[in-house]
């Protein structure tokens, strides 16, 4: 393994310091079902799909077959000058599953190029539709819509951001819907969801005539699970609604099953102008993203060449074939097994478990929604006082539990479950009996 830990110097990982991973690389070998193996043989339960991405399970048969199948037929098509049937079939199936009109995509590589196409999009129906000073776009505080510097400017994540600054200008942030540390020290249902009109707020501010969009996750990955009171996105609807601002869901961990639901935006019950898609579209066995839009807006982009009224963007691997028969693929999978409902049945045993872990005494909050389920620690739960940071009582249960053959999404105060929605309830039993003894160890180290 020594050769190993010398070639992965080469590599930059994500959000980590190499320097540090070098030292003992994790390096994986080969997956199956829910299960990662690395190159010294140690297995590991996946407890966060990869990274909230292989909702159909590793190894899955009918998407590496689909995938060797359309290798042997079309690797690429000419992206300036054609389409393929793939594309063409992925658009189709797509239209089956998307709620409302959300009938029209534009195929991509990934989350990131999903989010900066949805605002993009946003800006050129806006200019299209005789309102051309309609630019600015309003986010969350502890959203993150991706890498690039768009995306990331319509991120709040500060540790993310800061390092880039300063960012495009035109972004506007709101603080997010988090009920059990509300920004605003009020109470849910006394608060009136004051989270939620206060958007109309801003926008009132920011001048109505110049606010293109408002893009939000249905549930906040890096705020903690951030999932808002059952009135939040009707109340943006209207407001949306009320200002001709485009409502964008970033649906990029929440879509194809992951809440329960085929979107969160079917979670929530209601449908915004554009969803952003991506992660679990293929289960990540190919990169594939894309858009999914309304009538409305895509008639804006129909007319005349002469007029220059199309979409004026593109990704070289956008509707690539081998993506694309990867993401029909695991749609079907996720449709035909009932992945949603399995989501929705899954997520309840976990939940159970950690109502039987209540007795700890540091389980404060448990949000999300199918098997996208947040929890967060407190020292506390009575009065929610939080462990001391340098506590990072989260993080340490995430490394212990990488150590114990499990991983998950750890932050210092809290931690993400989301394994592969075709997880076992034996399964689910082992990956809780791993996350309840780090839960254990790690209290009593603290206490």
């Amino acid at each position: 393994m020594g050769e190993t830990n010398k070639e992965v110097e080469h590599l930059f990982l994500d959000f980590m310091q190499m320097k540090d991973f070098a030292k003992d690389p994790l390096v994986m070998k080969s997956a199956q079902g829910v299960w990662y193996e690395d190159v010294h043989g140690k297995r590991y339960l996946d407890g966060l799909s990869g990274v909230f991405v292989v909702n159909v399970g590793h190894g899955n048969r009918r998407v590496i077959d689909a995938m060797k199948q359309q290798l042997d037929e079309l690797a690429f098509a000419p992206p300036l000058h054609a389409t393929n049937m793939r594309a063409i079939e992925l658009a189709a199936l797509l239209a089956k599953v998307t709620p409302g009109d959300l009938h029209t995509f534009k195929l991509l590589s990934g989350g990131s190029e999903a989010t900066e196409s949805a605002m993009k999009l946003a800006r050129q129906y806006h200019r299209q539709t005789g309102h051309p000073q309609k630019y600015k776009v309003v986010s969350r505080y502890e959203g993150y819509h991706g890498a690039t510097l768009g995306a990331l400017a319509a991120s709040g994540v500060t540790k993310r951001r800061s390092t880039f600054e300063p960012l495009p200008g035109g972004y506007v942030h709101v603080f997010p819907p988090t009920c059990y540390r509300c920004p605003y020290g009020l109470k849910y249902p006394e608060c009136g969801v004051l989270c939620a009109s206060i958007v109309e707020s801003v926008i009132k501010q920011e001048d109505p005539a110049t606010v293109s969009s408002l893009i939000v996750e249905p549930i906040g990955n890096t705020g903690g699970i951030v999932t808002p009171p059952k009135e939040y996105y009707k109340i943006l609807r209207e407001i949306c609604d009320k200002y001709d601002v485009l409502l964008i869901f970033d649906e990029i961990i929440t879509g194809f099953g992951r809440t329960g639901e085929m979107f969160g935006a079917g979670t929530f019950g209601v449908t915004p102008d554009i969803i952003c898609m991506g992660k679990g579209m293929s289960s990540g066995y190919s990169p594939v993203g894309g858009i999914a839009f309304g009538d409305e807006i895509a008639e804006a982009f129909y007319g005349e060449a002469s007029a220059g009224v199309h979409f004026n963007h593109g990704h070289t691997f956008g509707g690539n074939p081998v993506s694309s028969a990867a993401a029909i693929a695991s749609v079907s999978e996720t449709v035909e097994r009932k992945l949603p409902a399995r989501a929705r049945e899954m997520g309840d045993a976990v939940r159970r478990r950690l109502r039987e872990m209540e007795g700890e005494g540091v389980i404060g909050d448990v949000r999300g929604a199918g098997l996208l389920i947040g929890v967060e620690f407190v020292k506390d739960p009575e009065t929610k006082e939080q462990f001391p940071e340098g506590a990072a009582f989260g993080a340490r249960v995430g490394r212990k539990a990488l150590k114990k053959g499990l991983i998950i999404r750890s932050d210092p105060h809290w931690v993400a479950l989301a394994p592969p929605l075709v997880i076992e309830k034996g399964e689910v039993d082992t990956m809780m009996d791993i996350f309840s003894e780090c839960v254990s160890e790690t209290l009593k180290e603290v206490s």
